[in-house]
């Protein structure tokens, strides 16, 4: 059977891992048995952040709408619900952008709610 002789691979394999590592501290971006615990976490802490970065911004939303919408006299709930029951489909990213940047459009919406 003819020797197979990996170095190639190997040395691709190990240099892949360690320039993901580049610009951690330490031994972390330059031995490869570190490196690769290290680059394995932050892959795991990034795919958790993805998740998370979608919940905490729901809940911005939410919290700049609560307040514009008591500023209007009104409640978040009461708010969202008598948007859905006039057919006003606005999503809570567009509502929270439309109470910081521009609240003329923002009380007239709240307003149209109020008129019905």
């Amino acid at each position: 059977m003819a020797r197979v002789k990996r170095g190639n691979v190997a040395r691709k394999r190990r240099n892949k891992i360690l320039s993901l590592a580049k610009g951690f501290r330490g031994s972390s971006s330059k031995l490869f048995r570190i490196a690769n615990q290290q680059v394995m976490k932050a892959l795991r802490y990034a795919y958790v952040g993805r998740k998370r970065k979608k919940r905490e911004f729901r809940s911005l939303w939410i919290t700049r709408i609560n307040a514009a919408a008591r500023i209007e006299g009104l409640k978040y709930n009461t708010l969202i619900s008598s948007l859905k029951k006039s057919n006003i489909a606005l999503n809570r990213k567009m509502l929270a952008q439309m109470a910081v940047s521009d609240k003329a459009s923002f009380q007239k919406v709240v307003e149209s709610i109020k008129n019905k």
